[in-house]
């Protein structure tokens, strides 16, 4: 009987071992499932100002539409799209048959109301006409007076003459064509003067971060083998509604150059000197990104994930720039964060 009871004893002993060994064994096995494999980078502090590339076209800061102030049949037009002009120079003028009419019959009324006057005057010096005859008439020879200056001036106008040395861009009239005031006749700019401007259409954020002044250089392919100066001379208060874009103008700094014409296209690299502090991480490492703000993982202490928000700034290709959020991160996750969650247990690799 006390054989078959140790015996007993010593069976049930090895059972207990046998289980607290399993145990431990499964307890590892689900250690070692809860511990995702990750990759971590450290993060530096960078500046995240980076050029900005933009394209867009050649033009001047005074094209200008040439129309007549009065209407009328056009007698006749000087030039032609593209022809050189100087300022000052005749272009185009109207029939004046009407308008020099109009100045005749004002002339005439004019002369008649300064006779009336001077009779007027001399009767009131021989006390036969009164004060209030005399005081008319001579209201009535001013009122003759600006009619006449109004209607001499609408005749200087009858003819269009270029504001400033430039070329003709663009005939939008013909010989004998009946226009009324104002419509457009001729398009001319002041290329002659070198006031070359590089218009470029660029987003929300790129606008914000560069000031009046920033430098930019230009390539176009009309001028091969040359890279322009220049700098930012201009930035729209308001969005284009038709392109969705803020405008931005780049003044060339050489006055000299040649070879450019309206229209062209021109490529710009622009380098903003406002400067701010960020991180600059891989776009794959970003979870829920949104429009301003999205979550990454990062750690401390190379054992525990951390789910975090961030706030991004500019994207470039495959990097994203982080504006805010990771201050306080030693180091972020850029690789499994596909299997984390907030306070997973992670393993460093190479």
């Amino acid at each position: 009987m006390k054989k078959i009871f140790i015996y007993s004893a010593l069976l049930a002993a090895g059972f207990t071992i046998s289980a607290c060994g399993n145990h431990k064994t499964d307890a590892a096995s689900v250690g070692n499932q809860d511990t995702v494999p990750v990759k971590v980078m450290p993060l530096k502090v960078e500046d995240a100002s980076h050029a900005i590339a933009a394209s867009g076209q050649f033009t001047t800061n005074d094209e200008t539409f040439l129309s007549f102030k009065n209407g009328g049949i056009i007698n006749r037009i000087m030039v032609k799209e593209g022809d050189a002009v100087r300022q000052g120079q005749l272009l185009a003028t109207v029939n004046q048959t009407e308008i020099s009419a109009q100045v005749q019959q004002v002339n005439l009324s004019y002369q008649k109301a300064e006779r009336d006057y001077n009779r007027a005057s001399k009767l009131y010096k021989d006390s036969v006409a009164t004060l209030e005859q005399m005081q008319n008439a001579k209201t009535a020879l001013q009122v003759a007076k600006q009619q006449l200056d109004a209607v001499k001036f609408n005749q200087n106008y009858s003819e269009i003459r270029a504001t400033s040395s430039g070329f003709v861009l663009k005939k939008l009239a013909n010989d004998g064509q009946v226009v009324g005031p104002g419509t457009p006749i001729l398009q001319i700019n002041g290329a002659k003067q070198s006031k070359w401007i590089l218009k470029v259409g660029l987003s929300d954020v790129q606008w914000a971060a560069l000031k009046m002044g920033d430098g930019a250089t230009i390539t176009t392919d009309a001028l091969p083998n040359q890279t322009l100066s220049a700098k930012v001379s201009r930035k729209a208060e308001g969005i284009d509604p038709q392109s969705g874009t803020f405008g931005v103008e780049l003044s060339l700094n050489d006055s000299k150059t040649q070879g450019l014409a309206a229209g062209l296209f021109g490529k710009a690299t622009i380098i903003p000197t406002k400067t701010s502090s960020g991180y600059t991480i891989p776009y794959d490492a970003l979870l829920d990104g949104g429009e301003n703000e999205g979550y990454v993982f990062i750690t401390n202490d190379n054992k525990t994930a951390q789910k975090v928000k961030v706030q991004l700034g500019a994207i470039q290709n495959d990097k994203i720039t982080i504006s805010g959020g990771l201050e306080n991160a030693a180091g972020l996750i850029v690789s499994g964060s596909a299997y984390l969650t907030d306070g997973s247990k992670i393993k460093v690799v190479k």
